[in-house]
């Protein structure tokens, strides 16, 4: 191996000195191809581990990798970097924008489109090639630590904000990478949990949203997930990535590896991974044993390489782009202020909002420490943090400087202490705060000197540990005694309360929602946050978000909620990289982990079998109110299109999320979901008295099932409803229609052309 040491040397130096490349055309990839020995091919497949190139003598210290460039053929290395709400990057300020749950939230293609393109600007700025996101996971489980930055329970919505997010970026001519494919919905011991799940629910919820994104936009890569599939490793599955990613839903682009060198080299090349990231030598010398002891063919080396080439070749290291590393970060503030507000949702409102109060008290150490976003890949090197206290004063209201220095002391104080004492996540990211205990006495002493209280409650969480039940989605003594004591001091004398809630996922609501007169829900909104909240409550925004989850009375209502690790606590910050049977951990939801609710994740399980939520599916409240009329379903050949006209009944300007959902008939199957998401949409701002005609187009088979035995997806014949709401549980207008013969799709045509 002495040729290939001195080759990887020169790559490695190379890559160091990073000189100007020349450039390479598409013309020229069968050329290159031919003409690169097996040591380069080898290489060239393998990349560089967490190293970004040299700017100004130095490495830009963050998240990602590299390629190897080929400098003799003008190829040259491309960069590809963390993260779906932001570049990370640890030495430079980028903007950190609202995370993907308050994207999913805002319903809104535009939302998530204008996001991709001001990250794909911000990638041209840094000289990233490639941004590794979206994340688009499905949240099976509400404590999954990475849902704040995937969309949704449901793959119609996770799915086609995936590709609007993808389109935005893209336009700018940087990469995307749709992550993690597939069946990636734990965090704990992530490198090796094994996702068992039956055929069904894999092609219907966790490969759809998938299908979806690559129906509307075509990403560069999708990156195969760390996590086992029915006893394969998704990056050693053929199945997975030939056949489901490939063949039958028309992926053209490349595939990566997440960052691990933990697999079998030649199985993942054999199963269709392109791009071994993050990369090691041992990689590269394994490739070469493999092809001379027959268990790698040279095709699928050639075919990586080709497909490496082809993404290369589109790369703006590859097309002149010079990195200026001044992004835009005022222009991108906007974006991100604009945006934020455009999905939080309010929960509960009985004549609090929208209101310029003179004077508020601010209750919750969140309020002015607000969480701008989650830790790992969700982390972002911000150039501040707007409060929710720094907010309301640039709206003009005067906050409660007494509590104001109070809070900001603790918070400051426990931060350093956290940050010095305790080993809490081994990413990137700031620890929990735990709510500091008022006294009754000192929330009686400030009421008077404001007109209304507002409480913020705080949750984080990040890569590579989930969320706890027991201390993460309960609400602690401390907060529940927070509320409590907060609303009889100012019920008592007359005046509102308001929570806020500034979380990565769903938290318990059902026990305590009755205290507070509002519930405000801002999930983790980008560096803006304050501003963002403040707009929302001073009526600048009327909010317009609705709920991309489902939030449960309980934890433990969701079918499936017992096979989930939790209330896992771990002795090491990031459990993943254990594996459990070497410790002697149990192995259930560790080593593995069954997925026995099926399709009936979310809400196709609580109105299914209608079970009483805290919130449901698609639920938020407005400042105005809309009707629903004239709602019309047709079949015109094999689309179905469907239209409803909304109008704003009320006294204020807003917008009305509108989701189509579909009840299906049997057909051959003993069970489905009593309704399902197929289509989504948002008015303008509409004034009062104003319509507008909400207008649906649907491929027939996206009304599908998908029969395992058979392999295929079947259309039952019969009658189906449409129901015309955001929320789930409530149908605000309905239509039938008829199909009157059965239709049944192979697998390798699920993914039909766009249909806009």
């Amino acid at each position: 191996m002495k040729k290939l040491s001195i080759l990887l040397a020169c790559l490695t130096a190379t890559l160091a000195s990073a000189p100007a490349q020349t450039g390479f055309s598409a013309k020229d990839i069968p050329a290159i191809v031919k003409k690169m020995t097996v040591e380069e091919k080898a290489a060239f497949v393998v990349g560089i581990k967490f190293e970004l190139p040299q700017y100004e003598g130095k490495y830009l210290r963050g998240t990602g990798g590299v390629t190897y460039p080929m400098e003799r053929f003008g190829v040259p290395s491309i960069v590809m970097m963390d993260g779906p709400v932001g570049l990370r990057l640890y030495d430079y300020e980028t903007t950190c924008f609202p995370s993907g749950i308050l994207t999913a939230a805002s319903w809104d293609r535009d939302v998530a489109y204008t996001i991709g393109t001001a990250l794909g600007e911000e990638s041209l700025d840094m000289g990233n090639d490639v941004l590794l996101g979206p994340g688009m996971n499905i949240h099976r489980n509400p404590l999954n630590g990475r849902n704040f930055e995937y969309f949704s329970e449901d793959p119609v919505l996770s799915g086609l904000l995936a590709a609007a997010y993808i389109n935005g970026v893209q336009s700018k001519g940087v990469g995307t990478s749709a992550k993690h494919f597939a069946a990636n919905n734990q965090e704990t011991n992530r490198l090796d949990n094994d996702s068992r799940l039956d055929t069904r629910a894999l092609r219907e919820i966790y490969t759809k949203a998938f299908e979806l994104c690559l129906r509307e936009s075509e990403p560069w890569t999708v990156m195969a997930s760390y996590n086992y599939l029915n006893g394969t490793y998704t990056q050693e599955s053929r199945d997975l990535l030939s056949k489901i990613l490939r063949k039958d839903f028309g992926f053209k682009g490349l595939v990566v590896t997440d960052w691990t060198g933990k697999r079998n080299t030649p199985k993942q090349l054999n199963a269709g991974s392109d791009l071994l990231m993050g990369g090691s030598p041992d990689q590269t010398e394994h490739i070469l044993q493999s092809l001379k002891d027959g268990s790698l063919k040279m095709s699928d080396l050639d075919r990586a390489v080709t497909k490496m080439l082809e993404l290369v070749v589109k790369c703006p290291s590859n097309n002149g782009n010079v990195r200026t590393l001044k992004p835009d970060l005022e222009k991108h503030a906007k974006l991100c202020r604009e945006r934020a507000s455009e999905g939080m949702v309010l929960l509960k409102n009985d004549g609090v909002f929208p209101a310029k109060p003179a004077r508020a008290a601010l209750y919750g150490v969140y309020s002015y420490a607000m969480i701008q976003g989650g830790n790992g890949a969700g982390w972002v090197n911000s150039p501040y943090v707007v409060s929710l206290a720094e907010g309301l004063e640039n709206a003009g209201i005067k906050v409660d400087s007494k509590l104001r220095s109070l809070y900001e002391a603790y918070a400051d104080f426990k931060m350093k202490d956290l940050k010095t004492n305790h080993v809490v996540n081994v990413h990137v990211g700031d620890p929990q705060i735990p709510e500091l205990d008022l006294s009754e006495s000192l929330i009686e002493a400030s009421e008077p000197d404001s007109d209304i209280a507002i409480i913020t409650i705080g949750r984080i969480s990040g890569e590579g540990r989930d969320r706890i039940h027991n201390s993460e989605f309960l609400i602690q003594k401390e907060e529940i005694k927070l509320i409590k004591d907060v609303c009889e001091a100012y019920h008592s004398a007359g005046k509102k309360v308001a929570v806020v809630l500034n979380i990565c996922g769903p938290v318990e609501t059902a026990s305590w929602k009755k205290y507070p007169d509002a519930i405000l829900c801002a999930w983790l909104p980008g560096e803006e946050a304050g501003n963002s909240v403040a707009d929302v409550i001073t009526g600048k925004v009327n909010p317009s978000g609705r709920l991309p989850m489902t939030f449960p009375m309980n934890y433990i209502d969701a079918k499936g909620a017992e096979n989930f690790p939790y209330n896992f606590v771990s002795d090491r910050a990031n459990e993943s990289v254990v594996h459990p049977e070497r410790r002697g951990l149990p192995l259930k939801d560790l080593a593995y982990t069954d997925y026995i609710e099926g399709i009936y994740v979310g809400y196709r399980y609580f109105c299914t079998e209608g079970k009483a939520v805290s919130y449901p599916f698609g639920y938020g409240l407005s400042y105005t109110s809309f009707e629903y009329s004239e709602p019309v379903v047709s079949i015109v050949g094999d689309k179905l299109t469907a239209s409803v006209k909304v109008t704003n009944t009320g006294s204020l300007a807003g917008k009305e999320a509108v989701g189509l959902y579909i009840k299906a008939p049997l057909g051959s199957f003993k069970d489905k979901p009593s309704r399902e998401l197929k289509e989504f949409g948002k008015t303008g701002l509409l004034q009062p008295g104003e319509s507008q005609t909400i207008s649906f187009t649907v491929p027939v088979r996206q009304l599908a099932s998908f029969n395992s035995e058979k392999s295929r997806w079947e259309t039952a014949k019969g009658g189906y409803t449409a129901y015309f709401g955001a929320n789930c549980e409530k149908a605000e207008a309905e239509a039938s229609f008829t199909l009157t013969s059965a239709r049944n799709y192979p697998v390798s045509r699920a993914c039909e052309p766009a249909v806009r």
